[in-house]
């Protein structure tokens, strides 16, 4: 089972996109839908994440920037991202995690350039 993410693309800084990502109905008890990125030379880095009850939680240089959200019935995740940095180029991964599964998304590309 694999996730499907979109929504990336070529932007200049302080300009905007919205990530997208469906996260199939098969996979059930999801306790955490999130969005990981990876610059290149970078280690995976996690960006925001919502719990099963709504909580999210945010990386701190995206705070105030990014928001996540998800329509469960619809089985989508979404990452709309404000104000872009250079420094938020990369590679971005939804990620679904349930009790005993990670589940990922093929990535999608961001790059944000002058």
């Amino acid at each position: 089972v694999q996730l499907q993410a979109s929504g990336g693309g070529l932007v200049q800084p302080g300009e905007s996109l919205r990530l997208s990502c469906l996260v199939p109905g098969s996979i059930r008890g999801i306790w955490y839908r999130s969005w990981y990125r990876q610059a290149p030379g970078k280690q995976r880095e996690l960006v925001a994440s919502i719990a099963a009850g709504g909580t999210t939680n945010y990386e701190d240089s995206v705070k105030g920037r990014f928001r996540i959200s998800r329509d469960v019935r619809a089985n989508m995740l979404y990452l709309q991202m404000n104000n872009l940095r250079l420094e938020d180029t990369a590679i971005y991964y939804c990620n679904a995690k349930t009790s005993n599964s990670d589940y990922w998304g093929q990535g999608t590309e961001v790059t944000v350039s002058s």
